[in-house]
């Protein structure tokens, strides 16, 4: 493989990283400004298309980025390597932990750096792993989460006035470990499955034309098949064996709960985002927007905790937290995109990394 095309492939999961980046931002303003259902259906449905998806892209694409640092330790089976490796995989998980849990601290509940770290610090004992290994502890992984939520309440936690805003007792051992592991908005039974998929992925040659080809049909055959079964299994199981809430929870592809279905929906989803981006960046690496997008993939932690200070920040002085319209959160998350588009292009005129970013590698060496 040569540098040009470890290049090109890089551009392309950062077009990836971006394309997630927007997706949280409709997602996380939509939920801020309280304007989730405030608006005409069609608005509805697109705001829905992120939900739960570019959450499980940006997991994906960590999983696949560490593969792709530990590629050379995996290669040559190095123990030096591998305990390099390691080393600063635990640095940078606890980085990203401490990270999320400021801004959790300052008021941001929907955090998911603090789930990052913790999945880093999993995925580093994993980084030699067969494919064979990790798939069969997915699959492990997502009997053992689909059986949890069946057994235990998954409601346990939550204000049952503010479900998904507030978390009665996050600052306790019982609670956090609970919304850590079960029922957070990103807990890692099942979500660790996505940072899996991820160390499969990066193990592939993404450069390939054919195993491309075979990703995309395998997303898009998964993604079709996957709904489908989804309101198959809702109708025919609604009233004759479960109750409407019942047969949602177990069968709806949305993020709440993470069900099985949800995981291999969004995991397929994320396929086809993933192999297009790639072509996108190799086609039309030239062109200026898809090169602002590409820059802004590449300081995506920057973004996100920029999101959480500047972006609620000015929401708050022009007191929109509260009762606005699908319309109004979906502008205002193209705009900071597009915000955030335009300094990624004049920050990486001088500097190779965004701001965190920088930090982050100088704690973490």
């Amino acid at each position: 493989m040569t540098k040009g095309q470890v290049s090109k492939r890089m551009e392309g999961l950062d077009f990836a990283r971006a394309l997630a980046m927007f997706g949280m931002f409709v997602v996380n303003f939509g939920v801020i400004t309280g304007a989730d259902g405030n608006g005409p259906p069609w608005l509805i449905g697109v705001q829905n298309l992120f939900q739960g998806r570019a959450s499980a892209i940006f997991v994906i694409l960590a999983g696949l980025g560490i593969a792709l640092m530990t590629a050379k330790a995996r290669a040559t089976e190095s123990p030096f390597l591998k305990q390099q490796n390691r080393k600063t995989l635990w640095k940078r998980a606890l980085f990203l932990f401490v990270l999320g849990m400021i801004l959790y601290a300052v008021g941001w509940s929907g955090d998911i750096l603090h789930y990052y770290g913790v999945y880093m610090l999993i995925a580093s004992f994993f980084i030699v792993s067969s494919s064979t290994t990790i798939m069969l502890l997915t699959s492990a992984l997502l009997v053992t989460a689909q059986t949890f939520q069946i057994i235990f309440n998954y409601m346990a936690g939550w204000d049952p006035d503010q479900f998904l805003l507030e978390y009665l007792d996050f600052w306790t051992v019982e609670g956090f470990l609970r919304n850590l592991f079960f029922n957070g908005y990103h807990p890692v039974l099942p979500w660790f499955c996505f940072f899996f998929i991820g160390l499969i992925l990066g193990r592939l040659d993404l450069t390939d034309a054919t195993v491309r080809k075979k990703l995309l049909i395998a997303g898009f055959s998964i993604t079709v098949l996957t709904e489908i079964l989804s309101k198959i299994l809702i109708n025919v199981t609604t009233k004759p064996l479960l109750d409407t809430d019942s047969a949602w929870f177990l069968f709806e592809t949305g993020p709440i709960p993470p069900n099985v279905l949800y995981i291999v929906s969004n995991t397929a989803t994320a396929l086809i985002v993933i192999v297009v981006s790639l072509y996108i960046a190799e086609k039309f690496a030239e062109n200026g927007l898809i090169r602002a997008i590409i820059q802004t993939g590449q300081l995506t932690l920057t973004h996100y905790v920029s999101h959480v200070f500047l972006g609620i920040g000015i929401l708050i002085v022009f007191h929109r937290l509260e009762h606005q319209t699908i319309a109004f959160s979906l502008l205002y998350a193209c705009l900071f995109f597009i915000g955030s588009m335009l300094f990624s292009v004049l920050w990486r005129r001088k500097y190779n990394r965004g701001p965190i970013e920088i930090i982050m590698r100088k704690v973490t060496k």
